[in-house]
């Protein structure tokens, strides 16, 4: 048995059980593919997939344990690497991160400027997504740390660790009535038409339970998953908007004003992600400390890492 076999596997199964599929993302032919699944099977001595035909239908009982085995060597497998990574070339190296529009565009760029002068020769590569698709792209290991409010923390495969609590905000025109209500109630936005997230984005499924704990349907007049474009269709009369504080906080709102709705939704609570047992180098970890030093530092996340807490114990 060999690690092209165990990659392909698991390829299979991250791509539906279709080989063609699998192929093209591993840049091979399918019948090598295929060729080298049954042959691992021949070796094991167990079926790792049940087939109608030549096309792959279920993972069997056994192939679920194999799976499991696989995912461990292959994750040790990319601990190596980057521990050769760590000693050889201890302050370069690229650090990938998974995040959504509005941490990258109002939370990330002060932490990787200061990462960046602290290790000059490591370079960022940053994904953006919404928060599925940052839980996604940590257990596929295409990214080290992971950065959203939604989602991550229901993910068995990720140690997760709260970085920051902010809360939604009104942005509303100066002259809107609104801007000057001293206490702003749901009633007051369900009667109006609201400009806001998506519902996979930012603690929109706050937003949603709020007014469906209060019986109200408000009329959601536009979604998005950029903050900016929500402020601007508020800009041109389409509505009001609510949005995170992070993206009204030491910014320009050009006619907007700003109101605060915690008492309303809640605090939200960012989070930073890990897959569950990889091997973090220095600068991730110094990446971590700096976008939360007022909660995370190594040794913390070294302690949640380990497995030994449960990641809201810290």
């Amino acid at each position: 048995m060999n690690l092209h076999q165990f990659r392909f596997v698991q390829e299979a199964v991250r791509r539906n059980l279709n080989l063609t599929e699998a192929a093209k993302a591993l840049h091979t032919s399918q019948p090598g593919v295929s060729k080298a699944i049954i042959e691992l099977e021949e070796e094991l001595g167990v079926e790792i997939f049940a087939r109608h035909g030549k096309r792959l239908k279920r993972v069997t009982e056994p192939g679920l344990h194999v799976l499991k085995s696989i995912e461990l060597i292959m994750r040790e497998v990319g601990n190596l690497k980057r521990i050769g990574e760590q000693f050889s070339a201890q302050d370069s190296g690229t650090l990938s991160i998974a995040t959504t529009h509005t941490q990258a565009r109002y939370v990330l760029p002060g932490p990787v400027a200061r990462l960046r002068e602290a290790y000059p020769k490591v370079n960022v590569s940053l994904h953006q997504g919404s928060p599925d698709q940052v839980a996604r792209m940590l257990i596929d290991e295409v990214v080290e740390i992971g950065v959203a409010t939604e989602s991550l923390s229901d993910y068995q495969e990720l140690v997760t660790l709260p970085c920051y609590e902010w809360q939604h905000m009104l942005v509303v025109p100066q002259d809107h009535p609104l801007a000057r209500k001293e206490r702003i109630t749901l009633e007051d936005l369900a009667a109006e038409p609201l400009i806001t997230y998506h519902p996979s984005f930012t603690g929109r499924t706050r937003i949603d339970a709020a007014f469906a704990q209060r019986k109200l349907q408000p009329r959601v007049a536009l979604e998005a998953i950029d903050s900016d474009v929500i402020k601007t269709y508020v800009q041109l009369g389409l509505g009001i908007g609510i949005v995170a504080e992070m993206a009204v906080s030491g910014n320009g709102l050009d006619g907007l004003v700003a109101r605060p709705l915690g008492t309303l939704f809640g605090q939200n609570v960012a989070r930073i992600a890990f897959k569950r047992g990889a091997y973090l180098r220095n600068f991730v970890l110094r990446f971590a400390e700096l976008l939360s030093p007022d909660r995370l530092d190594r040794h913390l996340i070294a302690k949640a890492m380990s497995g030994h807490v449960n990641d809201y114990d810290l």
